[in-house]
């Protein structure tokens, strides 16, 4: 693993809303609301903090995740574009944690944190082999 970032770095990633993002359940529950889910938003804040992780690995290393928290402030409609901002807040070991921000426009979407792990891919994959043999 390779550090090349500062505390308060930032990453910035855009996503446009489509309706396959919004708030609707299969399981009988159908629409909910025709607006970003909060699903579908920490997927995009996650890979907001791994922009930071593409480039801190080194070749036989991957990032895992290992925490996700999303505070849900306002609405985003289909067609809108979501500015995803990733600051670096904490790198202890190999484990990195940033703060982010979603918005459209000035309007606050979201904010949160994420944390991910960079490890050994071998290392990962031996793990989750064993996991399976398991269950």
């Amino acid at each position: 693993m390779t550090n090349p970032f500062h505390l308060g770095d930032q990453q910035t990633h855009r996503y446009t809303v489509v309706p396959a993002d919004f708030a609707a359940f299969d399981a009988g529950g159908g629409l909910v609301h025709p607006v970003l889910s909060t699903f579908a938003l920490a997927r995009e804040m996650e890979w907001a903090g791994r922009l930071f992780v593409l480039q801190m690995r080194e070749a036989g290393e991957e990032g895992i995740g290992t925490m996700l928290e999303v505070q849900h402030h306002a609405p985003a409609f289909a067609g809108e574009t979501l500015t995803l901002t990733a600051t670096f807040a904490a790198l202890h070991g190999r484990e990195l944690t940033c703060t982010v921000e979603a918005r459209v426009g000035p309007r606050l979407v979201a904010t949160g944190r994420t944390g991910q792990r960079i490890v050994d891919q071998a290392k990962l994959a031996a793990r989750f082999a064993a996991l399976q043999a398991s269950a």
